[in-house]
């Protein structure tokens, strides 16, 4: 089955969540890391900056979920925020000795179809056909691999209002949502 094409980043809470959406999106997914979204300035600004057209939000339906979907809501503006939410389904996930506190399931242990319906009407083709920027791209402008490569990434983000100190593929990742190939080229070549 094709993955759905969603234009907006989408926010889940970790790592097991994004793998699931990866499954059936074709999305830039941001992960919070959980509860260390609290402390994790970087983080905030990148989602901040990301949020610029829209995010879309996607956190587990248990009490945990709940604060940090509060916390995000707090520091991003409400009509850039579309909110998501899964069922409560008693059940715990696989890889999981034990269920959740409230033994619910989360983001990685809903079924795939439901998921599918929840985003379905977020689908979007405007950015189909859309080149995107790429490592090789990257490498090109001595962005990753070579002699100063972090300082230019650096000197880069800031150009994006992005926080400095991104690895090569967080950043590669955020400019594939805020830029084209050809804008990114001529501010990469400026630098």
């Amino acid at each position: 089955m094709d993955k759905i094409k969603i234009s907006l980043p989408v926010i889940v809470e970790g790592k097991y969540d994004k793998i699931k959406l990866d499954s059936i999106l074709d999305a830039r997914i941001i992960t919070t890391g959980g509860f260390g979204i609290f402390n994790n300035a970087e983080k905030k600004a990148l989602i901040k900056r990301l949020c610029q057209n829209g995010v879309i939000l996607l956190c587990d339906s248990d009490g945990a979920g709940k604060v940090i979907r509060a916390h995000i809501k707090s520091f991003l503006p409400p009509e850039k925020v579309i909110n998501l939410y899964i069922p409560k389904v008693a059940g715990k996930e696989k890889r999981k000795k034990e269920g959740s506190k409230e033994g619910t399931l989360g983001v990685e242990g809903m079924d795939a179809d439901l998921l599918r319906a929840l985003f379905q009407k977020y689908a979007d083709s405007s950015t189909k056909g859309r080149t995107p920027i790429t490592k090789r791209d990257f490498y090109l402008h001595g962005l990753s691999g070579g002699d100063n490569s972090t300082a230019k990434r650096d000197a880069l983000a800031a150009r994006y209002d992005l926080p400095s100190g991104m690895t090569a593929n967080a950043l590669l990742d955020a400019l594939n949502i805020i830029a084209s190939l050809e804008e990114f080229e001529a501010t990469a070549a400026a630098l």
